[in-house]
């Protein structure tokens, strides 16, 4: 299985935070994980609120726990909200189905990590991490709902 690698974190969470900043966002946090759900990176304005790990984590967790995207992920959430209880209960690093995670696929389309924004709106958070997925050369899958 491969793996988003940590060249490609510190790409993806540069980008992310400069993308927040040029939008004039509230500070962010930028979590990455590989396919494994093990943290390769994280970032966080220096004035980030406290939480913003757990947060940004746990939206990439989420994602990679199910293989689909936040928006796909919120979608469920309010067809089922007894499944996604259950997992937030039973997750041992976070869950966060919501906007702001997004996987990470390589040019195969595979799953090779999952990257998670907090700090601002949840659409905003996801814009940043589509563009620093983007910016390394990958493919952002934040979902089609």
């Amino acid at each position: 299985m491969s793996s988003v690698k940590a060249a490609q974190a510190r790409i993806i969470m540069d980008v992310a935070l400069k993308k927040g900043h040029e939008l004039n966002m509230k500070p962010l946090a930028i979590s990455v994980l590989d396919a494994g759900g093990n943290l390769v990176g994280f970032l966080r304005d220096d004035i980030a609120s406290i939480m913003r790990f757990e947060i940004s984590s746990g939206k990439a967790y989420a994602c990679l726990g199910m293989g689909m995207g936040g928006r796909d992920l919120l979608a469920r959430s309010a067809q089922m909200p007894v499944f996604m209880n259950a997992l937030q209960a039973r997750s041992p690093k976070g869950f966060f189905p919501m906007r702001g995670g997004v996987l990470i696929r390589d040019a195969a389309g595979e799953i090779i990590g999952a990257v998670g924004v907090s700090g601002d709106t949840s659409e905003h958070d996801e814009l940043c991490a589509i563009a620093g997925i983007e910016a390394a050369a990958l493919k952002a899958d934040a979902g089609t709902a």
